[in-house]
């Protein structure tokens, strides 16, 4: 069963003339603004583990920079804070392992205030413990704490699970606590967090513009698409747009109706061409409707003021949206099973909602194993075929 927490059209498409999204406590830029974004790398070390003598001799010479407690100890690596400011982290992050606050691989955000221009700011921090030794089974672990710094508390939570999994892929350059590899790997890894794991949205906005409109409808019908004559960075923002504007994991059948809703997509339409050999991108096979065309310039406006975490919420509000028009259909549905005049209803809603080759193509999927649900959608599509030929 799908869900929903949107009351209306008008109020999800509105997302930035909101109160509670134009206001500083998510983002706090009304005009188009850069952005500071910010990286710190600490050594987080047991204080019941045995350090080797290098470990311990490497120690000594960050002495100024540790922080320890009666459990653990917190040591610098590496930040791009001011250096007013990333004692004020270390001691907000001291804080939280004392309390038990950050679990190894679990990502936390929160808002800190530091020594910096924007004064209160996002942070996301996250504990990579190192794998215990055999012979010290019961010694507290070592590890990393990684954070990213950046918009606000409300905007990170937005991008959570992206920046779970750019942690993640830090977790093999991680190897000894000198990081030798430090300027090589780390620093340029960690230095990138921002544009990799927030800016993807936006990037594939100002790459395609109005065009948008056919991402969207291919991410709601399970399209697919193809990107010819492009950098692989390109290449993996489109699939991480389709992924996040689709609403795969949003329903309890979500394996089966995925796969069928794929299978009807495949029989009855062509996969969606991006070609970027051209400036502007050429796209072929294009396929939308008014329900996505709705919702271009929001997505223009949001990309024009640089602002990647109201695109995201755009994209959540656009999401939760087709949600509630699902579960109006399906409610119709059930209903014209018993009502003639709720099969008038069903198709009054669907000429008005703008996406109804989409719902219809779910519902399909979802009903195929109710046969007068079926008959019932198949009459509805013969309606709307029948609209579109006359209007034609």
């Amino acid at each position: 069963m799908f869900t929903s927490q949107t009351s209306s059209f008008q109020d999800s498409i509105d997302v930035e003339e909101r109160d509670d999204f134009d206001s500083e406590e998510i983002t706090g830029f009304i005009q188009k603004v850069q952005l500071n974004s910010y990286y710190t790398i600490y050594l987080y070390q047991g204080t019941r583990s045995e350090a080797s003598a290098e470990n311990a001799a490497w120690n000594q010479r960050r002495a100024d920079s540790t922080t320890s407690l009666d459990d653990f100890s917190l040591t610098l690596i590496d930040s791009s804070l001011p250096s007013e400011a990333e004692p004020e982290l270390r001691t907000y992050i001291s804080r939280r392992l004392s309390k038990g606050a950050l679990l190894g691989g679990m990502g936390n955000i929160a808002t800190v205030e530091l020594s910096i221009p924007e004064q209160a700011v996002g942070c996301y921090c996250c504990l990579l413990e190192q794998e215990r030794s055999p012979e010290q089974p019961d010694a507290d672990g070592n590890g990393y704490v990684i954070c990213f710094l950046g918009g606000s508390e409300k905007g990170l939570n937005l991008f959570r699970l992206e920046l779970d999994k750019y942690v993640q892929g830090l977790h093999s350059s991680l190897q000894t606590p000198e990081l030798l590899n430090l300027e090589t790997e780390v620093r340029p890894y960690l230095s990138r967090w921002y544009e990799e794991s927030v800016m993807h949205i936006h990037r594939m906005v100002q790459l395609v513009q109005s065009n948008i409109s056919f991402l969207l409808h291919a991410a709601l019908s399970h399209t697919l698409v193809e990107v010819k004559n492009s950098d692989e960075r390109t290449k993996t923002d489109v699939s991480r747009f389709i992924k996040a504007a689709s609403l795969q994991g949003l329903s309890q059948q979500d394996t089966t109706t995925a796969s069928l809703c794929k299978a009807i997509s495949e029989d009855t339409q062509s996969d969606l061409i991006i070609d970027c050999s051209t400036s502007p991108p050429t796209l072929s096979n294009t396929v939308s409707n008014r329900f996505c065309d709705d919702w271009i310039q929001a997505f223009l406006n949001a990309a024009e003021r640089c602002n990647p975490f109201l695109l995201r919420q755009i994209l959540e509000n656009f999401k939760l949206k087709a949600i509630q028009d699902m579960n109006s259909l399906k409610r119709f549905v059930r209903q014209a099973e018993m009502s003639h005049y709720a099969l008038f209803r069903c198709y009054r809603f669907l000429q008005g909602c703008g996406n109804g080759d989409v719902l219809l193509q779910n519902a399909r999927a979802e009903h195929s194993d109710l046969p007068e649900a079926c008959s019932i959608i198949t009459v509805l599509e013969e309606f709307l075929k029948d609209q579109s030929q006359a209007q034609a």
